[in-house]
């Protein structure tokens, strides 16, 4: 029986910043590389090396402290190495940042490029120029993934493109096992039992964490509650001193990303995302895995698709913090009423299955 040829696969992540899409990344090459393909992996971030399988090859930019680079030097770097491996090698691009710059190069060598869109075009194409540019460039993939048909369509309507709709691979037994590891935080058990509110994501403009932070502001003064922002980013200071400035030093606790985000999940009461925008958020999947309770932004886009228009969670619009207040409050007094939809939501997760989508990704990059 004659062997399966190995199919060359190029992965261009520059920065890996430890968030949902880096998640993804992890899942979908990890699984890659066990399924006859030969990957070879250009990221401004080797450190992150030892969560990626033995065999995946790494290339950075040689002796450079690339830690405190920003986001666009990363990209540069990056891109320089790109286009210095793919005029000797033949490889398949599988782009997860730097898309447009990603199909410049890899057109003008004459490869093949896939590139996956990690977030809403609502964020980042507003301006009339830029959505030109996108929509030209676009065209020229060889295919474009997206995680949610919302997304899809919205691709669609500004950029003419069709797009490949593969969900986030959800690795839920993993998560769940995680979550039961025990969690200790002396803020948090002082008393057990006050509500426990938590939010998990970066702290920038698109997470919109001080939406939140004004609602708690509001619902503290209600009901025995804490609340615990779980992230990091360059808002940190802005969010301290918001809380500093509204006497809440007693009732939120700031925690950095650590390797286990779902022991800290598994203790909350409630989940809240407050994104102004995102493409399909992994953290609300993770925290039905955990068997919580969804408050969302009915932001585009993801929230809607996951939560089905309100029947799994509850839903309101970006930036409303005196409406999401009420929302939290009404859970708070009716969790019994509402727990069927904890059970309907963690029913729907096998949309998500791991294997089912891992299996889409195989499939699409072993017929480009």
């Amino acid at each position: 029986m004659l062997k399966k040829k190995q199919r060359n696969i190029l992965v261009f992540i520059p920065s890996i910043e430890g968030g949902g899409v880096e998640k993804n990344l992890f899942l979908i090459i990890n699984f890659l590389i066990k399924n006859n393909f030969n990957i070879v992996l250009i990221t401004a971030n080797p450190e992150s090396k030892n969560k990626f399988h033995k065999k995946i090859k790494i290339i950075s930019p040689k002796n450079k402290n690339t830690r405190n680079f920003s986001r666009y030097k990363k990209y540069i770097y990056c891109l320089f190495l790109l286009f210095k491996f793919l005029s000797n090698n033949n490889f398949t691009v599988l782009s997860f940042q730097a898309n447009l710059y990603a199909i410049i190069v890899a057109k003008v060598l004459c490869r093949k490029i896939i590139v996956r869109s990690n977030s809403s075009p609502s964020g980042w194409s507003q301006n009339p120029v830029k959505k030109n540019i996108y929509k030209m460039l676009f065209k020229l993939a060889d295919s474009i993934i997206v995680n949610s048909k919302d997304f899809s369509k919205q691709m669609y309507e500004m950029f003419n493109v069709k797009c490949k709709v593969i969900y986030n691979p959800l690795n839920k037994e993993e998560i769940i096992k995680k979550g039961k590891e025990r969690f200790f935080n002396k803020f948090l058990y002082k008393n057990k039992n006050f509500f426990k509110i938590i939010s998990v994501g970066r702290f920038v403009d698109q997470k919109d964490h001080l939406t939140l932070l004004k609602a708690f502001q509001i619902i503290y003064k209600k009901i025995d509650s804490k609340l615990i922002l779980m992230g990091q980013g360059i808002n940190k200071e802005k969010y301290l001193q918001f809380i500093k400035n509204n006497n809440l030093q007693n009732n939120v606790l700031i925690l950095k990303f650590n390797n286990n985000p779902y022991k800290v999940i598994s203790n909350a009461n409630i989940f809240i995302l407050s994104s102004q925008y995102e493409g399909l958020p992994n953290v609300l999947l993770e925290a039905i895995a955990l068997k919580k309770f969804i408050i969302s932004t009915n932001c585009p886009t993801g929230p809607r698709e996951i939560l089905m228009n309100g029947k799994l969670g509850l839903l309101y619009k970006v930036g409303d913090y005196r409406n999401l207040s009420k929302l939290i409050l009404k859970y708070y007094y009716n969790q019994k009423k509402f727990n069927y939809k904890i059970q309907e939501a963690y029913k729907s997760l096998n949309r998500f299955d791991f294997n089912k989508n891992c299996q889409k990704y195989l499939k699409l990059l072993n017929n480009s």
